[in-house]
């Protein structure tokens, strides 16, 4: 049974890389997606994933019931950086975080959504080890900014703390379940994150991608 809804529910052209699995508890499809991955869905799927200090930005249509999930953060930077001088690594740490959203916004309109119907839900930002510093904190303040300059609608967001979350987002209706994850030694979640900061430490973000 699980094979025949993966192959009469293929995923959009693009997103043929993100995991998915019939989910039999929810009764659905579910694409799990990683940090830096991002997936979008016309159908009605579930998309999950874990979160540490990265933030999920859940977005759709509300009307057309079109929409996806990110999970991102920003490359390590800080102020102190600017204030002497290293302003190229301030800023490609916020044209990252243009990237991870515009890349969701811009596939949602293209398959059919519209800008005006959006709705948002943020997720993520925890303090999950000191050693990690304001990295929560600074992709929190990145995305409530971003909401705002682009004045997007902000439904309800669950931000900071010092926990893992676990979070469960079904685009077609908007509902998204949440759970904290108390178990601070929870290092598969940590290991991760650390991983993925390396990949992305100070890297340039090449993108040309406007909102449309």
């Amino acid at each position: 049974m699980s094979t025949l809804k993966l192959i009469e529910q293929p995923s959009l052209p693009g997103f043929e890389s993100i995991k998915r699995h019939w989910d039999a508890g929810n009764n659905i499809v579910s694409a799990r997606i990683l940090p830096g991955e991002y997936y979008v869905t016309i159908k009605d799927e579930m998309i999950t994933t874990v979160l540490g200090s990265c933030i999920s930005a859940c977005i759709r249509d509300k009307k057309a019931g079109i929409g996806g999930m990110n999970h991102f953060m920003l490359p390590e930077t800080n102020k102190q950086k600017l204030n002497v001088g290293e302003e190229h690594v301030v800023g490609n740490a916020t044209r990252y975080g243009n990237y991870a959203m515009e890349h969701l916004i811009n596939a949602i309109l293209a398959n059919g959504g519209k800008r005006k119907n959006l709705e948002v839900k943020l997720f993520g930002g925890g303090k999950i080890l000191p050693t990690l510093g304001d990295v929560g904190k600074n992709n929190i303040d990145f995305a409530m900014e971003y909401i705002d300059t682009e004045a997007l609608k902000l439904v309800s967001h669950n931000l900071g703390d010092i926990y893992p979350r676990k979070i469960i987002y079904f685009p077609k209706t908007g509902k998204v379940k949440m759970k904290k994850i108390k178990d601070l030694h929870n290092e598969k979640v940590v290991l991760r994150e650390k991983e993925y900061r390396t990949t992305i430490k100070d890297e340039p973000v090449v993108s040309d991608i406007e909102l449309f």
